[in-house]
């Protein structure tokens, strides 16, 4: 079985190497020059389901890995029979679902994000490949180790199943060393924008604090995973007891290491935890719920009443260690945005300094994939829709867009689509010419029925709410944080603020032109007359919110994989 299980790990590394190969050649030019994968889902948040269930299990992984070695290392030092027995069994356990289904999901992550983002990939295969070629070889002691561990239990000696076990710890925790570097570096390319350096890229400014949370991570879930295996009589208190510290140790490290991991993210990833986005908060506030029932049902079911510790409990600490690593997960991606790797690639698979050339030339004379050429026509933009949206966003489903352009009609969509890096700060500039903004905008116009109002004196404020949410809430508040607009309208009459609705575009060249129709108009600034009216106390006001074109101004020489012929 050894041989068997050794060979299927060796052809599929064999088969990520050729796949990885085939992006490199495949990514040499860049600019929507791929095929055209309409998903049922946005690419996203496929990569998220596969990375996530991923990054769970290797987590596991090197933390289990150095559970097992320690515990086994006790266990032969005082000649605990009950405990061995126990290692003997959570060793297959372990490398059954490292080392086969952390293989299926590993080589899933490299299909959904060659899918998604080949670009993306294809740059960091360029600029890592010697990491990525150090981390294979970690990666095949890896599994070479854990086989062996596995399956020596009786034919080595003591202190050498043993050193096998200790050779696994090493390797697994410096696969996860390079891995840590080449992620962070999505983040944090810090000096490497200038010097092109490949150690400037590894150890970026968050490398060092995400080493230690993914660490801290690591041995939280291999305590969780140590009741996975929990013997029925004989040592099950004293397995419990050891694997609830475990858990607690790693809960202990994570606040300090992510204070100090987010104390070395870019200015403009830290505004968005001000920002108020719904996504962040439930994360925050998912990550540390998680972390906490973990740790109290630690305390409880494994410190204090090991007897507690039953199939419920274990169960639910396998959904806390999983909600950890989702938040975790989805809070990286985020404070990435408007890039997937910052100051170099935009979030839809773009480079900055092209942006400029597709607004002029436009998207049909630069994408070599478009299944329609007839700009005119309704599929065209759907076309647009798919390629330069489908990354993060859906029709009607997760991220959806229908009910985000609810009340936009084809003129306002495409004035909000020049501006749209000026949203919320999570938006790359859209990459298209006047003609593919009005084709994407007549698509996103369509989602929806055109908005027909019957407006009476008890409708006018809720009829005034919405459209203020449909025209102005996307980039603006009355009296939020966010781009708040009571210090211009307090103490205005309805009449004097819709006086101001026709000088909206020559009064910043970054706001649309204000199109909507005169009921809705008149209602809107009723709203927004009624709101800015009202009696505030004081709020210290916040940064200024960050915008895509903020930080996306850089020099650097274009390297040989990013010119464009």
């Amino acid at each position: 079985m050894a041989r068997a299980l050794l060979t299927f790990r060796a052809a599929f590394l064999a088969r990520r190497i050729k796949y990885v190969v085939f992006l490199s050649a495949l990514a040499r030019s860049s600019l929507l020059n791929y095929p055209h994968w309409q998903l049922v889902i946005p690419g996203g948040l496929l990569i998220a389901f596969v990375a996530v269930l991923h990054v769970f299990v290797s987590h596991f992984a090197v933390g289990g890995g150095f559970f097992l070695a320690v515990t086994e290392s006790i266990a032969r030092r005082q000649k605990d029979a009950a405990l061995i027995d126990y290692c003997r069994r959570h060793s297959k356990f372990f490398a059954l679902l490292t080392l086969v289904f952390g293989t299926i999901t590993g080589v899933g992550i490299w299909f959904t994000i060659g899918l998604v983002s080949p670009e993306a990939t294809s740059t960091l295969i360029h600029i890592f490949v010697w990491a990525w070629a150090i981390e294979w070889v970690f990666f095949f002691v890896e599994i070479s180790a854990a086989i062996i561990y596995v399956k020596t239990w009786e034919s080595l000696p003591a202190h050498d199943h043993q050193v096998v076990g200790w050779i696994y710890v090493v390797a697994s925790w410096m696969s996860l060393f390079v891995i840590n570097g080449i992620l962070t570096f999505m983040l944090t390319p810090g000096s490497w924008i200038t010097t092109h350096n490949f150690w400037d890229g590894i150890f970026n400014p968050t490398f060092l604090p995400s080493l230690v949370t993914r660490t801290a991570v690591s041995v939280f879930l291999a305590g969780i995973f140590g009741y996975v295996s929990l013997p029925k009589s004989e040592g099950r208190d004293k397995v419990a007891r050891w694997s609830a510290l475990w858990i607690v140790a790693g809960a202990l490290v994570l606040p300090l290491s992510l204070w100090w991991y987010f104390a070395c993210i870019p200015q403009f990833s830290r505004l968005y935890f001000d920002r108020g986005f719904i996504g962040v908060r439930h994360a925050i506030r998912g990550g540390i719920g998680f972390t906490l029932m973990a740790l109290v049902i630690a305390l409880l079911c494994g410190l204090w009443k090991p007897r507690w510790m039953r199939r419920p409990p274990v169960g639910f600490l396998l959904v806390c260690g999983l909600g950890v690593i989702g938040a975790g997960e989805y809070l990286r991606e985020f404070v990435r945005k408007p890039w997937v790797i910052n100051q170099v690639l935009y979030a839809n698979d773009l480079r900055p300094a092209r942006i400029d050339a597709l607004q002029s030339q436009g998207v049909s004379d630069t994408a070599n994939f478009l299944l329609t050429p007839d700009t005119a026509s309704s599929n065209y933009g759907e076309n647009l829709f798919y390629l330069q949206c489908g990354k993060c966003h859906s029709v009607a489903g997760y991220r959806a867009m229908r009910w985000r352009v609810d009340g936009w009609d084809t003129e306002f969509a495409a004035d909000i689509l020049q501006h749209i890096h000026m949203l919320r700060g999570t938006m790359p500039p859209y990459p298209g010419n006047k003609g593919d903004r009005r084709s994407l905008g007549r698509c996103l116009a369509s989602l929806n029925p055109s908005w027909q109002f019957t407006i009476t004196d008890a409708n006018r404020l809720a009829v005034g709410e919405r459209v203020f949410g449909a025209r102005c809430g996307h980039c603006h508040t009355v009296n939020g944080n966010f781009r708040p607009l009571r210090g211009a309208f307090e103490n205005r009459t309805p009449s004097q603020v819709r006086a101001i609705f026709p000088a909206l575009g020559e009064m910043s060249s970054n706001m649309p032109v204000f199109n909507a129709p005169d009921d809705q108009a008149q209602a809107l600034a009723f709203y927004i007359s009624h709101e800015a009216g009202k009696p505030m106390p004081f709020k210290q006001p916040p940064p200024e919110a960050p915008t895509s074109r903020s930080h996306s101004r850089f020099a650097r020489p274009a390297r040989p994989w990013q010119e464009v012929p």
